[in-house]
Parts: C-alpha cells; structure tokens; sequence
C-alpha cells in the first residue's frame, strides 16, 4: 500500500516512543530556533502534529516529519505530543520529507502586513510592549519592528493597497518621511497617474535627502552620458565604451520563488522586495535599521 493510500490515525504518544528516523536528510539545527520553538510549545503546546510510522512491535514509532518539534517539545519538557500515524513505503519517507520542507504549497508565511497586524491583536491583551515582547521571547524593539506596518498612516497605506508601492519595508520609510516632511510626500504622490508605481530610483533619492534612508556607501557606475559629461575637455581621443549590464536573476530561479511567494513571475522587482520582505521578517527586522 503506497503513501498516499495507507490510513491516517491521530493519537497522543509519549515522546519516548518517537524515535529519529537516521536517514533524515536535516543534520544541522539552530539552536537558538529551536529553544524559541520551544517556548512556545510550553506555552501553547504542539499545535501541529508529527508525522511517523510503526517501527516496531515494542509499540514504537519511527518520526517520518517533525524532527525540529520533536526536538523543541524534549526542551519544553513535554511528556507527549500529537502525532499522524501513517505507513510508509521504503523510499515514501524521504519524498515526505523532501516535499514538506520544499513547501510545494503546503505552507505559506503570513505576510509581514499580516503578522503585523496580527502581533498588534496579541499584544493588546499585554500591559506593556516589554511584556508582549516577552511573550514571545523577544525585545520590545522587535515587536516595534514586526507592529510598524500596522502603524501606517492612510496615505501610505492608501498607496500600499494600490500597489504603488509593494514592499512593507519601502511603506515604513515612507510612513517616516510623512511623519518629518508630509508636503514631500504629497509632492510624490501628486506625480504619480492612478495604479501607477514609485519609481524606486526616485523614491529612494527622497529617502535619503531626508535622512529617512541612508545612502549607499559607493556610488553606481556612471552611464555612458554621465562618463562624457564628466570627461575632461582636453581629451579628444576615442574612448570605447562597453556597456554595463545589470546582472539578471535567472528565470528558473525567479519563477520557483515566485511561486512560493505567490506572485507573478514577470515581475521581478516585487518578486524582489517581497524577497526581501520574507527575509527580513526571517531576521526579525521588519523595519531594517537605517
């Protein structure tokens, strides 16, 4: 009987008859991941359960996924935790555990504006920041960080829900420069037809006379009109110019993450700041520290 036809039991078992299955591929583990995953596991329990198969006739199981909760519930002193039981083919574990990991649609993060908004429900029920920060292990800057894109002001989130601008992080700037100079962001705003988006170039030129954003430390390299312009004037012989390209993702690449961002792949730069979106809020910088 192959995976995908063999019964599904749910049960409680000790963690002491869970047992590692030694041909997972995962060998490394965070450990500073797994004590928060911990945390929140004394606090909440197991709210996913595992997936394992009979190992033997001792009434053991043999784990197929969830070796991170498995681990981070031993920490949390958890006696038991929920648990799939489902028979296996040889070969079906590691597939299981391959396409678990690779997501394939299973799972998909809330967005930074989702989490955002979500923390800041939770944290009402807190008496302080420090407090709901606590909760989940974490300084208050960080919940300052994660809550900011539920802070915006309604022109910024006016432009956010209209897709003029796409990245939360981009939002927050934004929100700032509002806060300091809000004729200027009229000003933006005031240029733009309707749908149309910021440029980046331009907006990040705003940022960063404003102090809102700081400038990178080297500058791009001149175009061909800007190295004529600068030339000196006594120099009259040819100069030949190749031009410099930017280097593009590749489309494979940029297709596979966009699907997992559930996105449109002909659009690589929201592709891109949602990249940078999910890897900051990876990072617990929701707002990066400019």
């Amino acid at each position: 009987m192959g995976f995908t036809k063999s019964a599904i039991e749910f049960r409680m078992v000790e963690l002491d008859q869970i047992v590692a299955d030694p041909e997972h591929p995962r060998r490394q583990f965070d450990e500073v991941a797994l004590k928060r995953l911990a945390d929140s596991i004394a606090s909440f329990g197991l709210i996913q359960p595992v997936l394992v198969q009979p190992a033997d006739a001792e009434g053991r199981y043999r784990l197929i996924v969830g070796e991170r909760r498995v681990r981070a519930a031993r920490l949390a002193g958890a006696a038991e935790i929920p648990v799939l039981v489902r028979t296996c083919e040889p070969g079906e574990a590691l597939e299981a555990q391959v396409f678990e990991n690779l997501g394939q649609g299973l799972r998909q993060a809330l967005t930074p504006r989702e989490m955002a908004h979500a923390l800041k429900r939770i944290a009402r029920g807190f008496d302080s920041p420090e407090e709901a920060a606590g909760h989940f292990g974490q300084p208050a800057t960080w919940l300052e960080q994660k809550t900011a894109p539920a802070n915006l002001s309604p022109k910024v989130e006016a432009l956010l829900d209209a897709g003029q601008i796409t990245s939360c992080t981009t939002a927050v700037q934004l929100d700032k420069l509002a806060q300091k100079n809000e004729a200027k962001l009229d000003a933006l705003v005031s240029q733009l037809e309707a749908g149309e988006k910021l440029p980046k170039r331009v907006l990040d030129s705003v940022l960063v006379a404003e102090g809102v954003k700081r400038s990178k430390k080297s500058n791009p390299p001149p175009t061909e009109v800007e190295a004529a312009v600068s030339a000196p004037a006594a120099t009259h012989a040819p100069v030949s110019h190749v031009p410099t390209q930017r280097p593009h993702a590749r489309a494979d690449k940029v297709r596979v993450v966009a699907q997992l961002l559930g996105l449109d792949a002909g659009d690589e730069e929201l592709v891109l700041d949602r990249l940078i979106d999910e890897f900051l809020a990876l990072k617990g910088e929701s707002n990066p520290p400019f």
